[in-house]
């Protein structure tokens, strides 16, 4: 009778006419490395860790120099007031902020803007001096074409009617005898520009 109550555990039945039972499966867990800031601060690092995301575990001297500027608390709190979208930016900011801290502890990030200020109006002065050689080299340039084409004679070109099929197909017919010697040995002309 006990044997029917339980046929799974009792001695006399036989194994091949019994289903195996179930082994008990472990739930398998994913191993996940502590997030930075909880490895540095050494606490156990949650799954909805607020500072997983913005300093990882192969990163830790992001965080290191964060915290030592600014401190882990205030860190939190900051992230926790800003909208989600913002806080990589802020984090960002803050290890930026608490590098240049680190570097120069008496100006931190006023010097560093100081600094890039000052680059930027020299580069402004740099580039209008730049802008100023280059009006004088065209306005030089431009008083020579005129000294080049008031001293030139145009009645020696030949003059082609301007429908003419001839010149639409090639414009430069006719210059080679006002650009050649007069002695038609092909050699240019070599006159100075500047003689009166």
């Amino acid at each position: 009778m006990e044997s029917s109550l339980y046929p799974l555990f009792s001695s006399t039945s036989s194994s091949s006419s019994s289903p195996p039972l179930p082994q008990a499966q472990t739930p398998k867990t994913s191993y996940q490395s502590p997030c930075a800031a909880c490895k540095i601060l050494r606490r156990r690092c949650a799954n909805q860790c607020i500072l997983a995301p913005y300093f990882p575990p192969t990163e830790p001297l992001k965080f290191t120099t964060a915290h030592h500027v600014f401190g882990a608390s205030n860190i939190i709190k900051s992230l926790q007031e800003l909208p989600e979208s913002q806080r990589a930016d802020a984090v960002s900011s803050m290890v930026y902020e608490a590098n240049v801290r680190i570097r120069d502890p008496v100006y931190g990030c006023a010097g560093a803007i100081c600094y890039l200020q000052k680059q930027v109006v020299d580069l402004q002065a740099q580039l209008a001096r730049c802008r100023a050689q280059l009006l004088a080299v065209e306005t030089q340039h431009a008083q020579i074409l005129t000294l080049f084409y008031k001293d030139m004679d145009f009645s020696s070109l030949p003059q082609l009617p301007v429908n003419s099929p001839s010149a639409a197909l090639n414009p430069f017919e006719g210059l080679d005898d006002f650009l050649l010697d007069d002695n038609s040995h092909g050699t240019i002309r070599e006159e100075t520009l500047w003689a009166s």
